[in-house]
């Protein structure tokens, strides 16, 4: 079975101890989302195909009166993830950024206008990065591998300056 994005980020969260769908989600809002995305819409039609394709087990674990489902790994599911991250198959790189879009068609706009794109595109980074300075606290302290999370730091850091330095030059 040809694993989809989303089926990677599923069976790498159950791995680090997503059950459900919903639990899931969670950690994807505040691990991956800074680069690698997953909605509702596409976890569960894919936890469904994934456990068709023998790759997770499911099993009914109600709570509070609520229907859900719990997975686990399967043993197939375990050497389809580590014959994904262990592939020598070129990395998929996809950068959607609205504001470097809106950068990129400002160039018929006033110099003020172009400002303001580039002080919203700055405030978003830093946002992100101010965002992340607390996991990075929490996992200095854990003693825990965060090599993703230097990345992003980083990455947003450097993208905090690159938009002053354009916004100085503008002005």
């Amino acid at each position: 079975m040809e694993l989809s994005p989303t089926a990677r980020v599923l069976l790498g969260m159950i791995r680090k101890g997503g059950r459900t769908g919903y639990e899931i989600k969670q950690l994807v809002d505040v691990s991956t989302r800074f680069f690698w995305a997953a909605s509702y819409g596409q976890i569960y039609p894919e936890l469904k195909r994934l456990e068709d394709a023998g790759l997770i087990d499911g099993e009914d674990d109600p709570n509070g009166g609520r229907r859900r489902r719990a997975y686990s790994l399967t043993p197939a599911g375990e050497a389809a993830l580590d014959e994904w991250v262990r592939s020598e198959d070129e990395p998929t790189y996809e950068l959607r950024d609205e504001a470097l879009l809106k950068l990129f068609f400002s160039s018929e706009l006033t110099k003020d206008d172009r400002l303001h794109a580039l002080r919203q595109m700055r405030a978003r980074h830093q946002a992100v990065l101010d965002g992340l300075r607390p996991a990075q606290e929490m996992a200095s302290r854990s003693g825990a591998p965060y090599t993703t999370l230097q990345y992003g730091l980083g990455l947003h850091a450097w993208a905090v300056e690159w938009c002053r330095s354009q916004e100085a030059e503008l002005e």
